[in-house]
């Protein structure tokens, strides 16, 4: 016998009558306010990826969700002084509030891309403390997915957006059956459930004349894969420190994925430069997201075209763009860096690309008519690419 959860709206507001079936007893739980079919998809979607990042890296797991795709992911390894800084989280060394590792694993999920995650799904592998629960309080989210909460968290969380904050419970020993289904203008398409997840043995097949995998690298990759599992295809996940640093959703041309993660994590890189953090002096009542926008459009190189842009008010003083050099010297020290693609990569250029983000590390499907070609450009660069032979399109 079925049981259902009413939703708001469908995935449009206009899209009314919409509601969500599931076993009896329904292992999805709604603590607070109700949720949109969006938020759902982005729900269930991510509490896979962070239930399977769980279970293969042993350390709790975040992911930050937009439109059904991940803005970022993370595990709970601790964050520098330089980095909790860099994404405005309390200092790793001390301060008012410790971040437990749910809530640093969630700093670095939401971290990966901020501007990407304004608005976002929070999903978390483990029970929501208090800690975690203090850091989604002063981000703007839609809702969150977890196994359980402390009351101390609970009682958080629904006080925010004015008591209107989305919250889901779900059953971490629910496993749903091996065959999905979904309707497309009318027809049923049915197929096995994507229930693949990398082990060891996935990257087994070194193709590069550089062999060593360190255990740090193969946790990277394995963030960075499990990842772009779930990413909309085409899609391409950089990870660094058990974080995503970059993705790449949803693009036609896989150079262009490279493109968009790379350009991304060199973003997030650059966010941790001594002159970001110690000159940029914001006007006192600019909330985080103004500071994210105005930092992200300082990072840009066409940011001063136009005569003093609107967003500079943001600042208390004018700061002093960095030049490309002063750039090209910090990213310098970007390395690395882990790459999955979701699929074959067809040509060098994205090898090329990837190599100045600090790509050390690679994953792909292989078995393209070019393999030789772009094992070659990685060897160039001295990187270690697998060839796992698993194709991991999400659509």
């Amino acid at each position: 016998m079925a049981d259902e959860l009413s939703m708001r709206y469908g995935v449009n507001p206009h899209q009314a009558s919409a509601r969500c079936f599931g076993p009896d007893p329904m292992p999805l739980q709604v603590l607070n306010d109700s949720p949109s079919y969006i938020n759902l998809m982005d729900a269930l979607n991510s509490w896979q990826l962070v239930k399977e990042l769980r279970a293969a890296c042993s350390l709790p797991a975040a992911a930050s969700f937009k439109h059904v795709s991940p803005a970022g992911a993370a595990v709970g390894v601790p964050l520098s002084d330089a980095l909790s800084e860099a994404l405005f989280a309390p200092p790793a060394g001390g301060g008012e509030l410790q971040l437990s590792p749910l809530a640093a694993a969630y700093v670095r999920a939401r971290g990966a891309d901020r501007m990407a995650s304004y608005g976002d799904w929070i999903a978390l592998s483990d029970r929501v403390d208090a800690s975690t629960a203090q850091v989604i309080k002063a981000e703007t989210s839609d809702g969150v997915i977890a196994p359980g909460y402390d009351e101390d968290a609970l009682a958080i969380l629904r006080k925010k957006k004015a008591g209107k904050y989305r919250i889901l419970a779900i059953d971490p020993d629910f496993v749903p059956g091996s065959i999905e289904t979904r309707q497309l203008f009318g027809l049923t398409l049915e197929q096995h459930r994507n229930d693949f997840v990398p082990d060891r043995s996935f990257f087994d097949n070194v193709v590069t004349k550089r062999r060593e995998l360190s255990e740090d690298a193969r946790r990277d990759l394995t963030v960075a894969t499990i990842t772009v599992k779930y990413t909309q295809s085409n899609s391409v996940c950089l990870a660094l420190d058990g974080q995503v640093v970059g993705v790449g959703a949803g693009q036609q041309s896989r150079v262009h994925c490279v493109r968009l993660a790379a350009d991304k994590a060199d973003l997030w890189y650059l966010r941790q430069h001594p002159r970001v953090r110690s000159e940029l002096k914001f006007r006192k009542g600019i909330r985080r997201a103004e500071r994210d926008n105005a930092i992200d459009l300082f990072l840009q190189d066409e940011i001063y075209a136009v005569e003093r842009p609107s967003w500079l008010a943001n600042f208390a003083e004018e700061p002093q763009q960095l030049t490309h050099a002063e750039k090209r010297d910090w990213l310098a020290g970007l390395g690395a860096v882990a790459l999955s693609s979701d699929a074959f990569l067809p040509f060098r250029d994205n090898i090329d690309r990837a190599s100045r983000s600090g790509v050390e590390y690679i994953v792909q499907a292989g078995g393209s008519i070019m393999d030789e070609q772009v094992v070659a450009a990685a060897d160039e660069y001295g990187m270690l690419m697998v060839n796992s032979g698993v194709r991991l399109f999400h659509h």
